[in-house]
């Protein structure tokens, strides 16, 4: 019984305020994807332009880039729970904005990008503080195990969500979408104040913001581990992660199979990170944490360089199931990581640094992405890409093979 309980993926729903919590996250982000499918979507039909369609993903990226470091000092310094209600209601407004663009036919491609701009800025503050407030709910004990909760819940509504925006573009149009997704948010924000924790303490700092994020770059700088493991997620970001800005592009051009299929491609990636992500929370605490880290790494890359050949939707879509597990597992597995090693003053600076080459570097890769899509195809751009992700992989664990030995 007690080993039942211990691979138990829901374990750390033992605790009220998570449970509250992920509930209203994992519904919230159900109506994220919506939006973000229809994003794309429109991007296509607005621009008829593969490098366009890159410019938008990395419109809402690009904000993340530039100020999520700073998010993480202001995320260490007040509030976390303040902070995250404060985010998502803004993410609302967002949200029902561009909902009224979309319904009353004013959206252009320019309009468009700009939402997703300050989609990105927002985020930039909301992610810091969100996922450094997760040990806040649970602490230091199921930490890992919440992580991968968590992106269990946030893969669960990548599987559902563009299934749904698939139906909901295919009967409704795009605006209806955006109009849920906007609804949504009423489910976070519901949770959030619904949840207790002991009244925040604040901290008199004696630095700097600025002061602040150096020291935070000392302390990575200096940490071998966040470093090499910084490293990694930031190169898979800029030449791994951007495949799922082009999925539009290779569902129209490559497999042929219009919106239904552009749906299908992304909620093939959401299944297999869901496993990933269930099978991170039962069975991550009995795994050698860093040879998983190393395995998954390779098997992402390699993964997409095989999704690069593939012409027809089956096969694409059943090789996306892999690559969406890998891709959980290696992002959860660093995201923990970090978290685990992080000192709890410095834990929004390193969360930060994470959000920065996770999510900030995404549009860096997304304009190289869409750009080589325009000159030499959306197979070879993402197949080429691939390969610069599993050769720097093997070049930085093979510089650091204490990685491998960390539990």
């Amino acid at each position: 019984m007690q080993k039942a309980a211990a691979n138990n993926p829901f374990r750390p729903l033992k605790h009220r305020n998570f449970r509250i919590f992920w509930g209203g996250q994992t519904l919230s982000l159900v109506g994220t994807w919506m939006q973000s499918v229809g994003e794309g979507w429109l991007a296509l039909q607005l621009s008829n332009s593969a490098l366009m369609v890159g410019v938008v993903a990395g419109a809402s990226a690009l904000p993340v880039l530039l100020l999520s470091l700073y998010g993480g000092v202001v995320a260490d310094r007040n509030d976390k729970l303040k902070l995250v209600r404060i985010a998502q209601s803004l993410l609302l407004v967002q949200a029902s904005v561009l909902w009224w663009f979309t319904a009353s036919n004013h959206l252009t491609i320019n309009w468009l990008i700009m939402l997703a701009t300050l989609n990105g800025t927002i985020s930039a503050f909301e992610i810091p503080a969100r996922q450094s407030f997760i040990v806040e709910l649970v602490g230091r004990e199921d930490l890992v195990d919440a992580i991968a909760l968590n992106s269990a819940g946030f893969n669960f509504a990548r599987v559902i969500g563009p299934s749904i925006a698939a139906i909901v573009i295919g009967t409704l149009g795009p605006k209806w979408c955006f109009a849920l997704n906007s609804m949504s948010y009423l489910a976070v924000l519901t949770g959030l104040f619904m949840i207790h924790v002991p009244k925040w303490q604040r901290i008199k700092s004696r630095v700097s913001p600025i002061e602040g994020m150096l020291e935070g770059f000392r302390y990575m700088r200096d940490t071998p581990l966040v470093s090499v493991l910084v490293r990694v997620v930031g190169v898979t970001s800029v030449f791994g992660m951007p495949f799922l800005a082009m999925m539009p592009v290779v569902a129209r051009d490559v497999v042929h199979a219009g919106a239904a299929g552009y749906g299908i491609l992304l909620a093939c990636v959401g299944l297999g990170a869901l496993i990933g992500a269930l099978s991170m929370a039962a069975l991550g605490h009995h795994i050698a944490r860093g040879k998983l880290y190393v395995w998954s790494a390779y098997g992402f890359s390699a993964g997409l360089m095989i999704f690069s050949l593939m012409s027809r939707l089956l096969p694409a879509a059943v090789i996306l199931v892999f690559v969406g597990f890998a891709m959980l597992v290696m992002g959860a597995l660093a995201n923990g990581l970090l978290q685990s090693i992080a000192p709890d003053e410095l834990r929004g600076r390193v969360v930060s640094a994470y959000v920065f080459v996770a999510v900030g570097l995404v549009p860096v890769g997304s304009f190289i992405s869409g750009a080589l899509a325009h000159v030499v195809g959306v197979d070879w751009a993402i197949g080429g890409c691939a390969v610069i992700v599993f050769a720097h992989s093997a070049w930085a664990f093979a510089k650091n093979p204490a990685l491998r030995t960390v539990r």
